[in-house]
């Protein structure tokens, strides 16, 4: 006889996120664009001795990798949907690459920081006419890619409740991977534009520092689109919800409870872009409540798609007293 193992012994994992197919549809399109005009602006760059072309042409080439990274998030997060391994599902992993897209526009803030400073303490001759050609076509290709990926989806929800009032509130709920990959565009698009704007600025009134400034404001920019993405990525990743707006509603729902409880811990974690868990360690002085009442008064919350509720009852009037 065979014993089975320990993954066949496991329960089928929950699917907390919905896949997005539509989503991974558009950035497979979106990095073949990117990819395809990262090539000419690169070259171009180098052919016409442009600064911003070429920064904006490097900084597309970080883009296409992050928008194939993003596109691999989901067919992973996807195709690994049904693996016990992931305990909470595989939602982070889109996180996971949204995280990693914004140290990649780190590193290229950085960059375009560095060789903007050399070229403007070193400047060289431009060949505006064909730069600018090709930073146009780049702008276009960017707006197109933005239009692409642009989120539709609405980022907050209106809901009533059926218990002793009502009220409506609103989660953030937008799709972290797709907004770190059109991100990726925007800022591209704005170099872009930074970079057309410095090339006409170069050849109209001969100021060819424009060139390199510019690619320092474009810099700038990406650095703090990319402190964001940092920012709310990170946040999840590790965890950090205990002050999203759901764990109130937790906390206001027990403290309405007919049955009066305390509670003593409470975590509350995301596991899908709109989708929370949560534990609660309660105690009350009721004989009638038991965890699954507490589950049945906290699922007027439909975020909360993962309760754990523990309750403690203390001794009360023991008929054994100790002394």
């Amino acid at each position: 006889m065979t014993t089975p193992s320990v993954q066949q012994q496991r329960p089928k994992t929950y699917v907390f996120n919905i896949s997005n197919p539509l989503a991974e549809k558009k950035i497979k399109w979106a990095v073949i664009l990117t990819a395809l005009m990262m090539v000419a602006e690169i070259a171009g760059g180098y052919v016409y001795n442009s600064m911003a072309l070429l920064a904006d042409g490097w900084h597309m080439s970080t883009h296409a990798m992050a928008l194939g990274l993003s596109m691999l998030a989901y067919v992973f997060a996807r195709k690994l949907s049904q693996d016990a391994r992931f305990t909470f599902g595989t939602w982070k992993i889109e996180i996971l690459a949204s995280f990693t897209s914004s140290i990649l526009l780190v590193l290229v803030a950085g960059w375009m920081l560095i060789q903007s400073a050399e070229r403007l303490l070193s400047p060289s001759p431009i060949r505006y006419d064909e730069a600018i050609f090709i930073a146009v076509i780049g702008l276009l290709v960017n707006l197109i890619c933005a239009w692409l990926l642009k989120d539709n989806h609405s980022h907050g929800h209106d809901h009533s409740h059926d218990h002793h009032h009502g009220h409506s509130h609103g989660h953030g709920n937008h799709d972290l991977n797709l907004r770190s990959a059109y991100i990726h565009v925007i800022t591209d698009a704005a170099t872009s534009v930074l970079a057309i704007f410095a090339l006409i600025g170069g050849k109209l009134w001969g100021a060819s520092w424009l060139d390199p400034v510019m690619g320092l404001v474009g810099g700038v920019l990406v650095a703090i689109w990319a402190y964001g993405l940092i920012r709310d990525s990170g946040r999840i990743l590790l965890d950090a919800e205990m002050d999203a707006p759901v764990v109130a509603e937790v906390i206001e729902v027990i403290n309405a409870s007919p049955i009066r409880a305390t509670i003593n811990d409470i975590h509350v974690w995301r596991v899908g872009k709109d989708q929370y868990a949560c534990v609660l360690n309660l105690t009350t002085t009721s004989l009638e409540a038991n965890a699954e009442y507490f589950r049945q008064q906290l699922s007027i919350h439909e975020e909360l798609v993962h309760i754990i509720v523990e309750v403690n009852l203390p001794l009360i009037n023991n008929p054994y007293p100790t002394s």
